[in-house]
């Protein structure tokens, strides 16, 4: 009877050990499974934000880009606009070389004249007049 006593003793001992080591390991597997759930909520708030930061320095690296394309649009405008105004004063300056050229120098320009009417296209009326110069009528 001693051991029978000792023997149900034991084994009510091992099956309330057993039974609250069940409920140790229950709240142990519910308390992974919160830290787990935080963990991964953690890891995903990371996440987005990492990528809402690579998302604002794309944006800002695309918006710089743009500010240097503009500025190079506006430096390449401004020098040809440069290089149009050099070119005008060239011809201003050829023009006024020829203009000074050609005055007194009536027998040249009546030279050109005759060049002019024997290389050109087309029919022509030659009039003499009293100043000697010629008036054209072209159809």
């Amino acid at each position: 009877m001693f051991k029978s006593k000792l023997s149900l003793k034991i084994a009510a001992i091992f099956l309330m050990a057993s039974l609250s080591s069940c409920g140790f390991y229950r709240q142990y597997e519910r308390e992974q499974g919160e830290q787990d759930a935080e963990s991964k909520g953690k890891q995903i708030l990371l996440e987005a934000e990492s990528s809402k930061k690579a998302m604002i320095e794309e944006a800002k690296a695309a918006n710089e880009s743009a500010t240097l394309q503009a500025e190079a649009k506006v430096k390449i405008a401004k020098a040809e606009a440069q290089a149009e105004i050099e070119r005008a004063k060239g011809v201003a300056e050829a023009n006024k070389i020829i203009g000074e050229s050609l005055k007194g120098n009536s027998e040249y320009l009546k030279y050109l004249m005759i060049q002019g009417l024997q290389d050109g296209k087309g029919d022509r009326v030659y009039i003499p007049t009293e100043a000697g110069l010629p008036i054209l009528e072209a159809k």
